[in-house]
C-alpha cells in the first residue's frame, strides 16, 4: 500500500502552510452553511451511500460523527506534518468498509472514485460557501486552492490522475458525476431528514425544545443544502424549490458576505484554534467516526 502515497520526501512540499491560499480560507466558520451540501454530494455516490448506510452511525450520533469529520478536515488542513500520518490513518480506516450494494453487487469504500469523491466534495463545498457566503475567489485563487488540495489528496492516498489536475477540468469533472453517478437512495433521504430534524446531543434535553431551539439553524443548514444543489438533483431527489426558496437563500448569502468585514482575522481562520480545543480529544483518535 505504500506506492498510494507519496514519498517521504514529497510529504514536505504537500503540506498545507500558513499563509498559502487553503491555510487562509479553509477555516471560515461560514463553512458550517455548506457543510450539508457536501456531505449530501457524498452519500448520492452509490458506494459512499451503502458505505454509511452500513458502517455510519450519523443518526444515532450526529455531533461525534459532526466532531470526527472536523477533526480530519482541520487535521488536514492545519495539522502540518501530522496530515500525512492521518491520511494514512484515515484510508486504513476505509479498508474494513465493504459490503453489498442495493442491486447486490460489491463495494469498497477504497473504491478510487468513490474516495476520490468525497474528498472533490470538499473542495467543491469550499469554494462554493466562499461564493455564496463568504469572500468569494478569484480564478486564480481557486487554481492555487485546487492545487494544494491536490496535495490534500495525496497525503490521504488519492493517486496522481484520480482527479483532474487543474480547476477548468475539474468542473466538467464534477458535472459529469452529477449527471452519470450520483442517485437518489435511501441515505440521501437518511441525511437529508438528519438535517431538517438534527438529533439533540444529549439524551436529556427535551425533543420538543431542542426543536424549536435549533429551527432556526437546521433551516438555514437545509435552505444551504438544497439551494446549492444542482437543479438536476434537487429534481432526482424530489426536493422541491421555489423563487421564494431562491430569494431567501440569496438575502442569506448577501447578509453573510456583508459581516466580512466585521469578522477579526483570527476568527476567519479557526483551524488552529480548534486543533488546541479539541487537542486531548484528537490524540484519542481522530477517525474513528468519519464514515
Amino acid at each position: 500500500m505504500s506506492h498510494v502515497f507519496p514519498a517521504p520526501e514529497e510529504v514536505a512540499g504537500l503540506v498545507i502552510r500558513p499563509g498559502s491560499i487553503t491555510w487562509r480560507r479553509g477555516g471560515d466558520p461560514r463553512m458550517f452553511l455548506v457543510a450539508g451540501y457536501a456531505l449530501t454530494l457524498q452519500v448520492a455516490h452509490p458506494t459512499v451511500g451503502s458505505g454509511v448506510r452500513d458502517h455510519s452511525t450519523f443518526e444515532q450520533a450526529p455531533w461525534k460523527r459532526l466532531l470526527a469529520t472536523l477533526d480530519y478536515v482541520n487535521l488536514t488542513v492545519y495539522g502540518g506534518e501530522d496530515a500525512a500520518a492521518v491520511g494514512r490513518r484515515l484510508r486504513d480506516y476505509h479498508k474494513a468498509i465493504k459490503g453489498t450494494n442495493p442491486d447486490g453487487s460489491r463495494y469498497h469504500a477504497l473504491e478510487p472514485e468513490a474516495y476520490a469523491w468525497v474528498h472533490a466534495t470538499l473542495v467543491d463545498g469550499l469554494v462554493s460557501a466562499h461564493q455564496h457566503f463568504g469572500r468569494p475567489m478569484r480564478p486564480d485563487q481557486i487554481e492555487r486552492l485546487y492545487r494544494e488540495w491536490l496535495g490534500i489528496g495525496r497525503l490521504i492516498g488519492i493517486r496522481p490522475g484520480q482527479l483532474p489536475p487543474d480547476w477548468t477540468g475539474f468542473r466538467a469533472y464534477f458535472d459529469e458525476m452529477v449527471e452519470t453517478r450520483l442517485v437518489h437512495n435511501e441515505t440521501v433521504d437518511r441525511v437529508l431528514r438528519s438535517l431538517r430534524h438534527p438529533k439533540p446531543p444529549l439524551d436529556a434535553v427535551p425533543d420538543s425544545l431542542w426543536a424549536a431551539a435549533t429551527y432556526p439553524a437546521a433551516h438555514v443548514v437545509l435552505l444551504s443544502t438544497v439551494g446549492l444543489l444542482p437543479p438536476v438533483l434537487r429534481e432526482r431527489f424530489g426536493l422541491a424549490w421555489s423563487p421564494a426558496q431562491d430569494r431567501e437563500l440569496r438575502a442569506l448569502g448577501a447578509a453573510s458576505r456583508s459581516l466580512t468585514p466585521l469578522i477579526p482575522r483570527r476568527f476567519r481562520v479557526i483551524g488552529p484554534d480548534y486543533l488546541r480545543f479539541r487537542r486531548r480529544q484528537i490524540a484519542r483518535g481522530p477517525l474513528s467516526q468519519t464514515a
